[in-house]
């Protein structure tokens, strides 16, 4: 793997006043290599009560809303840092360092959000290892999706008891079509094998299994997605299944606002008295676009399995809650309600 050319200066100024380490643009550069086995964290030394917090920003119209979900997990304990990993190339500095001083201003004090200016596109950046991660788990998730920090914190806890899965809240599944004889991607009511990016918790060595391991076979997967400009999180579901030989754990949420799935009303009002925000940000993400969407994703599937030589993911059932109440049911006024419903 090419080594990786990483650009960025550092507004000292955001040092002293806000204590916010902060990367963006500059004239500078300076090669490293993320797949340096030397450059990794000594994997006793990290952290097992907080996780690292991987954010993939892209679309300058959802600067206001990557900002509010910044806020959100900056204010939680479990938090160790935060990194905003930025891929749009035409994004100026101006407007980098606008967002960089805006986060400062919203982050309650906390001292670890990492505004990183990819050096491309390429959506295989959202899984690099990078040193300054130091905990055992990251979550990986989008710019438009705000979860309560409840749901947060059980998923958190979720993953910590079965460490080797992916958790979150958004899944799919693979299947093949016998009549055309060829894997798609699609929705089952009752199982699953792909967790989504909109929310994953994951090992944090798996970044490194995704990145740098695996060899020539890994290498071509990678380029699939590059080619496709989509479906890291399916390669992703790919290498955990295949080292595991399980499918992910889907967790119920209580709150897990979905700003950029294109079934939003574009007209409902946001809830801060903002119309029209759900429309913006619905339509610049990829899935916006359902049935390319789904059809070229059930190609990378293929193309995967064709590569690898094999299917890896495996299918999960049902769904982890975070309270248990009473399912019997009884008669009360004259209705069938829960028993413990008054």
């Amino acid at each position: 793997m090419k080594s990786l050319q990483t650009t960025f200066v550092i507004f000292s100024f955001l040092f002293f006043f806000y204590s916010v380490d902060v990367l963006v643009l500059s004239s500078r550069t300076i090669s490293s290599d993320p797949c340096d086995p030397t450059a990794q964290q000594d994997p006793r030394t990290l952290r097992s009560d907080q996780l690292t917090v991987l954010i993939n920003g892209y679309s300058e119209s959802r600067i206001p809303l990557l900002q509010s979900i910044v806020t959100t997990y900056a204010a939680s304990s479990l938090v160790s840092s935060i990194l905003v990993l930025w891929g749009n190339p035409s994004t100026s500095s101006q407007t980098l360092a606008q967002l960089a001083h805006n986060l400062t201003h919203s982050s309650f004090g906390f001292n670890s959000i990492s505004l990183i200016r990819q050096s491309s596109n390429s959506l295989n950046n959202r899984f690099l290892p990078r040193p300054s991660i130091k905990t055992r788990a990251v979550l990986v998730c989008d710019d438009d999706v705000e979860v309560d920090s409840k749901s947060f914190e059980f998923a958190f806890r979720m993953w910590g008891s079965n460490p080797d899965r992916l958790v979150g809240f958004f899944v799919r599944s693979h299947d093949i079509d016998l009549s055309k004889k060829e894997w798609i991607y699609t929705m089952h009511p009752d199982k699953y094998s792909i967790m989504l990016t909109k929310f994953m918790i994951l090992k944090s060595k798996y970044l490194f299994q995704y990145s740098c391991a695996r060899g020539p076979v890994m290498a071509n997967m990678r380029k699939i997605v590059d080619k496709m400009h989509n479906c890291e999180d399916i390669l992703m579901n790919f290498v955990v299944a295949d080292e595991v030989n399980a499918g992910p754990i889907l967790v119920g949420a209580k709150r897990a606002r979905d700003w950029g799935d294109a079934r939003n009303d574009p007209d409902h009002m946001d809830g801060q008295g903002r119309r029209g925000l759900i429309g913006e940000v619905a339509q610049v993400g990829l899935s916006s676009r359902k049935e390319k969407h789904r059809k070229r994703r059930g190609e990378c599937i293929g193309e995967f399995h064709r590569v690898l030589g094999r299917m890896p993911l495996r299918y999960s059932y049902g769904k982890v809650v975070n309270s248990v109440g009473e399912q019997g049911l009884c008669q009360k006024g004259g209705k069938l309600v829960l028993c413990d419903q008054s």
